[in-house]
């Protein structure tokens, strides 16, 4: 049956969505809004964002990423658990599973079970991009090159279609049958060339964007490649071994901006400059909160190399949740589970 109210605690039940009943709730544009207005609270300060919890499961090639955020004044806060077990493919199941626990922020009971596994956690980063785009790119955008030709290499080229309208893009991917595959699927999506790359360096060097979605161990996108005027954004250093951008062009950058210092300094690109001895964590130029709400200028010259480092914080998590559990509400759409 369906609930009642968004808001209800589980003394009047608990609204249970399923995948497809989530992806029919939100989409880029409504998560892009979401995250943008998620990351200004967090520079004005109305945020609580607890240390993100890594669990490791290395017999299975685990790890679990749990993230938690309140937005001051929010009807719910959320928790998110997100994980991704490399062995999975080979047992026939999907890498990435998770889930979003919506709980009511004005008595605490749990008022939500997203059972989303791991769209959302997709659909967010892919916001962060975009924003992060939004305000470190050059207005003018001629070329994207995009590095990984994965789900999320596919959210942020939607992301950032929100926000520039580049006239063509580049794919780059070890897999080369993926990149083929990832070009002839995004061309027809989204109405713009997009051609595979010979090689990351040729993709960086003629790119005036560049987004970086894997899980790589070893730097790939190095300083020298590196034109004025190119944004970069980094995404797959989400714990201490990943690592995209040479610590050069990290510290290189005209503006390094982190969705969190505390965070990039233990998990980003930012870690691993500072590992290098290139500069200290407080040399970051500021967190895309604090750009996002106006508190620190963005490009401010189309000469300018800037670099976000994005680790994938709990308030992206939990604005989307809202969104979804408001949405959910008002179109009466999933069950609910009565309290005993």
């Amino acid at each position: 049956m369906n609930g009642s109210a968004a808001g209800a605690d589980c003394r009047t039940g608990v609204r249970i969505l399923h995948e497809q009943e989530i992806r029919d709730l939100i989409g880029p544009e409504e998560a892009l809004d979401a995250v943008r207005e998620a990351f200004a609270r967090m520079g004005r300060g109305e945020t609580m964002v607890p240390p993100v919890m890594i669990i490791y499961v290395p017999e299975s090639e685990g790890e679990v990423h749990i993230k938690a955020a309140h937005l001051y004044h929010a009807e719910n806060y959320a928790v998110k658990f997100a994980s991704i077990f490399e062995k999975n493919p080979s047992r026939g199941l999907p890498a990435v599973s998770g889930m979003v626990l919506v709980f009511s922020a004005a008595t605490g009971f749990l008022n939500g079970m997203l059972l989303d596994n791991g769209f959302l956690t997709d659909l967010r980063t892919g916001a962060a991009g975009g924003v992060a785009a939004d305000l470190l790119a050059k207005k003018d955008v001629e070329q994207v090159a995009i590095v990984g030709a994965g789900i999320q290499g596919r959210y942020q080229l939607r992301a950032l279609l929100g926000v520039r309208s580049p006239q063509r893009a580049m794919i780059c991917d070890l897999d080369a049958a993926a990149a083929e595959k990832y070009a002839a699927e995004m061309t027809q999506l989204h109405g713009i060339p997009v051609t595979v790359a010979a090689s990351v360096q040729e993709a960086v060097e003629s790119s005036d964007v560049v987004v970086c979605t894997t899980p790589s161990h070893k730097a790939f996108v190095m300083a020298d490649w590196v034109r004025p005027g190119t944004h970069i954004t980094a995404m797959g250093s989400d714990n201490p071994m990943k690592n995209e951008l040479d610590p050069a062009l990290v510290a290189r950058a005209d503006k390094l901006v982190v969705d969190s210092r505390d965070m990039c300094a233990i998990n980003g690109e930012l870690h691993h400059a500072v590992a290098a001895g290139l500069m200290t964590a407080g040399d970051a130029y500021a967190e895309l909160g604090e750009v996002a709400a106006g508190l620190k200028a963005g490009r401010t010259s189309d000469a300018e190399i800037t670099v976000a480092d994005l680790t994938g914080l709990g308030v992206q998590d939990t604005a989307v949740a809202n969104v979804v559990m408001r949405k959910a509400q008002e179109l009466g759409v999933g069950r609910t589970l009565e309290s005993l």
